[in-house]
């Protein structure tokens, strides 16, 4: 009975699209009209208690967890036909944020929390960034998928904005290193997930695109097919990496400058005294 309903549900929201083309209208309308969005919103709420910040980030989570609902059953309702599909599981990089912003409201402060914070303004606002500027993955046949895909990534974005402009960011090098000992243990953890589904999923699972089965990543596609998925696996995770250093740079040198002008005051203080 329930089921017959969400599959009614699902039909009733199956509405078909054309798939937006890459830098096509829709995708750079929504994309720049969405990151202004972001920045405003941030912004406003940059300053807000700490109590306010758990409520923004709570909402994130929960809006992130009831639209992931609906996507995880629309594919097996309709799409699949009461068959689960492994490859949407939701456990891949851009997923994660949809735990952490649940998770995170709830922790006391130090060094998970922080982890959390961020990986969340360098490794998950890559992917969010990366989604819009390599859309292949976010466009679909259907409008709910496609507006989920392009809202879901773009309040990564957001997430990464707020908790930058709110000084809730990765400063340091040693936090950037926290950032990536956060994504190491989650793409640990994707990769037992792979191992435990393997079978079950009948080898279809890849979360993280660590493998065990080939990616289907641009280039680390080749790269599995020519050389097998432990070498994509070896080169993916240090790219990855290295993006998120190249986000957290900006941050980086922002902080720095804005500690050495906190420092460099009470000496120009001082020299106007004795002056």
């Amino acid at each position: 009975m329930i089921g017959d309903w969400i599959e009614s549900l699902m039909a009733a929201t199956a509405w078909e699209m054309t798939k937006p083309t890459a830098y096509g209208p829709f995708h750079l309308t929504f994309t720049f009209v969405g990151i202004f969005l972001c920045f405003i919103i941030a912004r406003k709420l940059r300053n807000i208690s700490e109590r306010g910040n758990k409520i923004v980030l709570f909402s994130v989570g929960m809006f992130l967890a009831v639209t992931e609902v609906y996507k995880q059953l629309f594919h097996t309702f309709y799409l699949r036909e009461h068959t689960y599909n492994f490859g949407i599981f939701p456990f891949q990089l851009c997923s994660v944020p949809m735990y952490l912003c649940l998770i995170a409201p709830f922790l006391k402060d130090g060094r998970v929390k922080n982890g959390m914070y961020y990986f969340m303004t360098t490794y998950n606002l890559l992917g969010g960034m990366m989604a819009f500027i390599e859309p292949s993955g976010i466009v679909h046949e259907y409008w709910t998928l496609t507006l989920h895909a392009f809202l879901w990534h773009m309040m990564l974005v957001f997430i990464g904005i707020y908790l930058i402009l709110s000084g809730r960011f990765a400063k340091t090098k040693e936090d950037y290193l926290s950032a990536t000992v956060t994504f190491l243990v989650l793409a640990a953890i994707a990769f037992c997930i792979n191992l435990i589904f393997w079978e079950a999923s009948n080898g279809g699972i890849n979360m993280f695109f660590v493998g065990p089965r080939n990616s289907s990543l641009l280039v680390f596609k080749t790269i599995s097919k020519e050389f097998g998925w432990y070498v994509s696996t070896l080169l993916y995770i240090p790219t990855v990496c290295l993006g998120a250093f190249i986000v957290f740079l900006p941050s980086y040198y922002y902080a720095k400058r804005k500690s050495e002008e906190q420092i460099s005051l009470p000496k120009k203080a001082q020299l106007h005294k004795i002056s």
